[in-house]
């Protein structure tokens, strides 16, 4: 069993993120702080919490989170997600509530609780994680493994959005890993962009589900997901990064990494270093099977549609 401690800004590929992590026995997710990014972060905790909600889930803590950078603020909020981040899906009413604790305490608390086996995953901005790791240096040892989703590196200085609007957490972050002996697994554009949702993927997934609220949310989500993809010139199709940093979280023998020494530039631009001359801070991704993604996908998510279906 994989003990999980989600960070998400949870626009649509974050809300099918949680729900892969929800949808298998493989997975305990013990808590997800919220942090704002592609939405503000009052959105995101709504998000997650209807969520939960939608997927039957048990009381798992959710907490708020950074609505602002370390530094300055966030740029505009990107409207590839919608206006609160779940493209044209709607979610259930619930009576859920926040914790009465910050994201930065439900980070420790929960590394501390779980000592030694607290997988972490982080699929929006590093800003929570930094402030976390602030007050108490030790994350790096107290955590089984880290999975975040970000960066870019194809060397053409692209700065991918989670590092972009928060480039000095993320500094932090890979600073403090610097050297440790379990390094974090980055899944960076140049990964996830081999898992391109299709029309016909998404199809293959609601035939083997039938009709589910959760495959209701999904479709409606990811319909909105494909037209800002093709708005922005990548066709109608939909990159699941979160979703691949999930289930990398799970099982990393699903992506092949090589070890590197990462560098934050100041506009968000990530550089990899693998000659191996400094001491390395990340375990970068290099390649992904998508079929063997996409039907893992589809048989968890599908299988788990059709328990909850009412």
């Amino acid at each position: 069993m994989n003990v999980v401690f989600a960070d998400v800004d949870t626009g649509i590929d974050d809300a099918i993120a949680l729900i892969y992590l929800l949808a298998g026995d493989d997975a305990n997710l013990v808590g997800i702080a919220s942090t704002g990014g592609n939405i503000s972060v009052d959105q995101v905790c709504a998000n997650n919490l209807g969520l939960l909600e939608l997927c039957r889930a048990a009381a798992i803590p959710v907490s708020k989170g950074a609505d602002a950078p370390l530094s300055g603020r966030w740029p505009d909020h990107e409207m590839s997600h919608g206006p609160k981040g779940l493209g044209y899906a709607t979610l259930p009413p619930t009576d859920r509530r926040l914790t009465s604790y910050d994201a930065t305490a439900a980070w420790v608390g929960a590394a501390h609780t779980f000592a030694g086996e607290l997988i972490g995953l982080v699929t929006g901005p590093l800003t929570n994680l930094a402030l976390a790791l602030r007050a108490e240096p030790a994350l790096p040892t107290l955590l089984r493994g880290l999975v975040i989703m970000g960066g870019a590196f194809g060397g053409d200085g692209m700065a991918e959005w989670n590092i972009r609007v928060d480039p000095e957490a993320a500094g932090e972050v890979f600073t403090a890993w610097t050297g440790q002996r379990q390094l974090p697994i980055v899944c960076g554009l140049d990964l996830t962009r081999h898992v391109a949702m299709t029309p016909d993927i998404l199809a293959r997934l609601a035939s083997v589900s039938g009709p589910s609220p959760v495959i209701r949310v999904i479709e409606d989500a990811l319909r909105f997901y494909f037209e800002s993809h093709q708005a922005r010139g990548h066709g109608y199709l939909a990159y699941l990064h979160d979703p691949l940093a999930a289930a990398v979280a799970l099982d990393p023998e699903l992506i092949t990494t090589r070890v590197a020494t990462m560098h934050i530039e100041p506009t968000g631009a990530t550089v990899a270093d693998y000659s191996g001359n400094r001491k390395p801070n990340a375990q970068i991704g290099i390649h992904v099977d998508p079929t063997v993604f996409f039907d893992r996908l589809i048989d968890r998510v599908a299988s788990f549609a059709r328990q909850r279906c009412v």
